[in-house]
């Protein structure tokens, strides 16, 4: 089953089953209150797909955690050996934008890169899931972009500006319950050129080892999502480019990029 999250005529969020070119409205919500949401079923509504305006498949009180260098050859390429224990970061939900929507550039920046990753999107509230229980915890995958402020992320030790600034991760175009994650042909492209293109069983920890270390420091809630790490590949992005995320058998992830807006000077007036 392919989950979009969509608006129609700037109508408030819906879910809908994407079937082909159809979008068939659903009832119900994925992200429900534990441990029994409302089951999806079809309201008999449906829209074409170019009809509706997709969103980030994920509910707005997601948290989106980042794995760093869970490729062996993207480690190697940045010069950075392979971490003893997963390299995890945060991005805020502030970073989520949607398919379609620009990417913009921050000022502070003048190296940011596309990553293209496989995304995990949490069904269930779960912690200490041990790694043969993992897949119980998936309600299923989606594509994502972990954009990166390259010479940020060497300057400031850390990953927290580099990678969390707004529209920093893109998701989309929906989520797959149905796609097995093991062996996927993973591509970015910018402006049609293929930078990226690997696979995931490449990955140095697979997704069952990840949501087990993950979830022993932290609770997931439904609709959190685990970045999964990015093939070797990744290089600038720069204003009226475009940037593909193609992963085998999911869809294509799209979003232009744009120049940073110019900063508008803003007074601070306290409160008494």
């Amino acid at each position: 089953m392919r989950i979009a999250r969509c608006t129609v005529d700037d109508g408030p969020p819906r879910y809908g089953e994407v079937v082909g070119d159809t979008v068939h409205m659903l009832t119900g919500d994925p992200y429900g209150p534990a441990p029994d949401p409302r089951p999806l079923a079809r309201t008999g509504d449906a829209l074409p797909l170019g009809a509706v305006r997709l969103l980030a498949p994920i509910p707005p009180t997601a948290k989106i955690i980042g794995v760093g260098r869970n490729y062996a050859a993207h480690a190697a390429e940045l010069g950075n050996e392979l971490p003893t224990t997963p390299l995890l970061f945060f991005k805020p939900y502030t970073a989520v934008t949607h398919p379609g929507a620009p990417i913009e550039l921050p000022s502070f920046s003048s190296d940011i890169h596309h990553e293209a990753e496989l995304a995990v999107v949490i069904g269930t509230r779960c912690k200490h899931v041990r790694a043969a229980d993992a897949r119980a915890a998936v309600l299923g995958y989606t594509a994502a972009n972990d954009l990166t402020a390259r010479d940020v992320q060497r300057t400031d030790g850390q990953f927290t500006r580099s990678k969390g600034f707004d529209t920093a991760c893109p998701l989309g175009p929906w989520i797959d319950t149905d796609l097995d994650p093991r062996s996927l042909r993973i591509r970015a492209r910018v402006d049609g050129v293929i930078r990226q293109d690997g696979r995931t069983d490449q990955m140095v920890l697979g997704i069952d080892a990840l949501i087990a270390h993950i979830s022993a420091a932290f609770t997931l809630l439904p609709g959190d999502v685990i970045l999964t790490g990015t093939p070797a590949g990744v290089g600038p992005v720069a204003p009226g480019q475009t940037v593909e995320v193609d992963i085998e058998g999911l869809g294509v992830l799209t979003n232009p990029v744009t120049a940073p807006r110019p900063a508008r000077p803003r007074g601070w007036r306290v409160s008494r």
